[in-house]
């Protein structure tokens, strides 16, 4: 079934649904690694992102049941990441040698993706506890579909309208916040609230696409745009920490000053187009859009 409420059917059965579908494909991956470990733990916690942003979509009727979760798929999801964030890193520079401007930076880059794969295999290589990490992983996932089959949510569609307009609003009051503090600040965490503020958007309209199908989709689209947008953006900042962590990483002051040219050249770049992104994606009032959807709702749940 696809990753979205049916306003027609019951909103207890249905956001029940939707979370069991998504850990169960999670658990699925773990357990059959189709592509390998480290892929399976990449889907998986694609599919913790949205369960997590269905709980704060559906959920906030009972705030402990919300956090709760939340807080157990997060640091579900934080206890498998350390070998897929060493492995974005080196994503991240072969995303830059497609914006390597010179030779003497293609060679620098070449040099700094050998150096970041060898630290992924170390990284890998160290983790000798991850088998066990996600077996505990697929428990956890065991354990929040038993604590969704237990939970009940709005019976009645105006409640459950309700729920999601004030869910919507919060939500979109907070991309403003987001996107004002990029307006004011460089800091790469704004940029990241942002970003993270982008994602919840995208995936909220895809849970209430069918209150209005081909509007739902243009804007979901538009965040997506911004969504993959920002995910550079991060990965650079990420991979700007751990230069400035581990300075001698790249072997020389020279190919570490080109790298971090590229890199901060890019940067400019995707936030540039990302705050035009945002600014058109985030353009509407939080309270009009959040009564448009209460509305919208109302009137599919009747059909």
């Amino acid at each position: 079934m696809a990753y979205r409420i049916k306003p027609t059917h019951d909103f207890t059965d249905e956001i029940r649904r939707i979370a069991i579908e998504q850990l169960q494909r999670a658990t699925s991956a773990f357990e059959e690694q189709p592509d390998g470990l480290h892929e399976a733990i990449h889907e998986a916690r694609k599919k913790f992102k949205r369960v997590r942003a269905l709980y704060r979509l559906a959920a906030r009727n009972d705030k402990d049941f919300a956090d709760q979760e939340n807080a157990r798929l997060r640091d579900m999801a934080r206890s498998l990441s350390l070998v897929r964030d060493a492995t974005a890193l080196t994503e991240t520079v072969a995303y830059l040698q497609a914006h390597a401007e010179t030779p003497e930076e293609e060679r620098a880059l070449t040099a700094a993706l050998k150096t970041l794969t060898e630290r992924r295999d170390g990284v890998a290589a160290d983790e000798t506890d991850l088998t066990d990490k996600v077996a505990a992983a697929i428990e956890t996932c065991r354990a929040a579909i038993a604590a969704v089959e237990a939970q009940t949510f709005p019976d009645s569609p105006r409640k459950a309208g309700r729920l999601l307009a004030k869910a919507w609003r919060r939500s979109l009051e907070k991309a403003k916040a987001a996107l004002a503090g990029c307006h004011d600040s460089a800091h790469a965490e704004v940029f990241h609230s942002l970003r993270k503020s982008g994602q919840t958007y995208w995936m909220h309209l895809s849970l209430l696409r069918d209150l209005w199908p081909a509007a739902m989709r243009a804007r979901q689209a538009e965040a997506k745009h911004l969504v993959d947008t920002l995910g550079h953006e991060h990965d650079l900042s990420l991979l700007i920490e751990l230069l400035d962590l581990h300075p001698d990483m790249l072997g020389g002051s020279e190919d570490l000053s080109l790298v971090l040219g590229v890199i901060i050249r890019q940067q400019q770049a995707l936030r540039r187009d990302a705050m035009q992104l945002a600014d058109d994606v985030f353009a509407y009032d939080p309270e009009h859009e959040a009564d448009v959807i209460e509305t919208l709702w109302l009137m599919a749940a009747r059909d």
